[in-house]
């Protein structure tokens, strides 16, 4: 079975769907895009605008959650769903809850931080792509600027403190619910934990993977990682990235716009 993920490199809910193609040693191809000139061909492919997109053969699933799913299918060792049902329920709940909680929230809040930083917002996105392209993405990003802004949630300081607060919720909620064991659900690394760490990954910045932020990091962004650096969560997300997240794949095609 031929497996392509067409993916944003730096995005955290793409992270999912690599790490567990990753985890599971599925060998893949991925295909990149820019944010905003991605929606055209991703709603060609599969019928809406986000990423992650993974493509089976002649199959289309959408979605990280869905992905990691279909996965565990076709691929159910190593096993990222518990074994026991009432864990699984437990592990699948929780990363719905995250998904639809913390994955925006940490995105709104690192936006809301980074939009003004155009060079370091572009460059994020475009890395990989041919000069042209990078420059012309970049020329661009002033006008679509205001788009970012309405299509994250970016409608007022209200929205921003929201999601601050809800991050820091979350966090403390996780160093509460891993302290037992080290593990959110059960005694073993599941969907879960997986979940977890990717998409706190843009708020920790894990060393030797996609999710690592590219140098020079301006200052209001390390001053955007220096908010919960020495909280338990930060220290439990490196753990789980340093003991279950395979070193960056070089697994990657050519870049696609």
């Amino acid at each position: 079975m031929k497996l392509e993920l067409h993916q944003f490199p730096s995005s955290h809910f793409n992270e999912k769907a690599r790490w567990a193609l990753d985890y599971k040693g599925l060998e893949h191809s991925r295909l990149n895009y820019l944010p905003g000139p991605h929606m055209r061909p991703i709603k060609k492919l599969s019928s809406q605008r986000k990423t992650p997109v993974l493509k089976l053969d002649n199959e289309i699933v959408a979605g990280s959650a869905q992905i990691i799913d279909r996965l565990e299918q076709i691929a159910p060792l190593p096993a990222l769903y518990p074994r026991e049902s009432s864990d699984r329920a437990a592990a699948l709940m929780l990363q719905r809850e995250l998904d639809e909680n913390l994955g925006p929230s940490v995105r709104l809040a690192l936006f809301s931080e980074m939009l003004d930083e155009g060079a370091y917002f572009c460059r994020q996105f475009s890395e990989g792509k041919s000069l042209p392209v990078r420059l012309a993405y970049r020329a661009a990003y002033p006008m679509a600027k205001g788009l970012i802004k309405k299509g994250n949630g970016l409608t007022g300081q209200d929205a921003v403190d929201a999601a601050y607060k809800t991050v820091a919720d979350i966090l403390d909620e996780i160093a509460e619910k891993v302290s037992a064991t080290g593990f959110l659900v059960g005694k073993q690394f599941s969907v879960a934990d997986l979940t977890a760490a990717a998409l706190l990954a843009p708020a920790v910045n894990p060393p030797n993977c996609d999710m690592t932020k590219p140098e020079p990091i301006p200052k209001c962004v390390v001053d955007f990682l220096a908010r919960w650096s020495d909280h338990p969560t930060t220290a439990w997300v490196l753990e789980i990235y340093g003991k279950y997240r395979a070193p960056k794949s070089a697994n990657v095609e050519a870049a696609r716009n």
